[in-house]
C-alpha cells in the first residue's frame, strides 16, 4: 500500500507515525508539510473523506495558532475561510496527515493506524 504522508520532520508525533508505518510495511510518499503544504482543494478533499470536523485539522498546540488567536476566531469563520487559512501555512495544519486517496487520518493514534493502515 502506498500512502501520501504529510509531515514535519522535526515533529515527534510525525516521527512516531512514520516509524509505525514503515514497521507495518506501508510505502510512503513523504511530503514536507511546511515546504509543500496541501492546497485548499486537497485540504477540502481530506476534510470530506476524513469524516472529521474541520477544526480537527488545525494544529491547536502550535505557536502560529496561538499567535493568530485562532481559538477565539475559528467559530466565526466559514469553512471556506478555514481552508484558505490552513492552505496558507503548513505550520497551522495538524500533522501528520496520511492518505491513500480514499482514507485520511490526521495526527497519530496507534489504534487508529491499526484500523486504517494495517
Amino acid at each position: 500500500m502506498l500512502v501520501t504522508f504529510y509531515h514535519y520532520p522535526k515533529c515527534g508525533t510525525c516521527r512516531k507515525a512514520k516509524k509505525w508505518l514503515e514497521e507495518n510495511g506501508v510505502e510512503l510518499n513523504e511530503v514536507h508539510i511546511v515546504e509543500s503544504p496541501p492546497s485548499k482543494e486537497e485540504l477540502e478533499s481530506f476534510y470530506k473523506k476524513s469524516g472529521l470536523e474541520l477544526k480537527k485539522f488545525f494544529n491547536t498546540s502550535g505557536q502560529k495558532y496561538r499567535e493568530l488567536g485562532l481559538k477565539d476566531k475559528l467559530a466565526d469563520m466559514s469553512d471556506e475561510e478555514k481552508l484558505e487559512l490552513l492552505a496558507s501555512d503548513g505550520m497551522l495544519i495538524k500533522r501528520p496527515i496520511t492518505t491513500d486517496g480514499n482514507l485520511v487520518t490526521v495526527g497519530f493514534k496507534e489504534e487508529q493506524y491499526e484500523q486504517t493502515w494495517k
